[in-house]
């Protein structure tokens, strides 16, 4: 039976089309089914943060979860040209830590 119909049966019940799930997405789709529902409101701080990271993770899976819109992806495109030909710029990390600790303390 494999985990197809399982994340069959949660994509219908999330309305979510079947063409959008990958393999990666499944792992997903598979937890949320032991708990169909969730209140949020009824988590502690941690596990919202926990479920947060874990909404994130299955996201980041998949390149297509998250479109870029043409205008985002010619912005992307002008400032990857812009750091490509001036280098870059602002401080590293180093510096900034370096001038965090230089400042007097108040």
């Amino acid at each position: 039976m494999g985990l197809w119909p399982i994340v069959g049966f949660a994509a219908e019940q999330q309305n979510v089309s079947h063409t959008r799930l990958n393999r990666s997405a499944a792992a997903c789709y598979i937890s949320f089914v032991a708990k169909p529902s969730i209140d949020v409101a009824d988590l502690s701080r941690e596990e919202q943060f926990d479920l947060l990271d874990r909404l994130w993770d299955c996201l980041g899976r998949d390149s297509q979860a998250l479109p870029l819109s043409e205008e985002q992806q010619r912005d992307l495109d002008l400032r990857l040209d812009e750091l490509e030909r001036d280098g870059p710029t602002g401080l590293s990390w180093e510096e900034v830590v370096e001038k965090v600790r230089a400042k007097p303390k108040a």
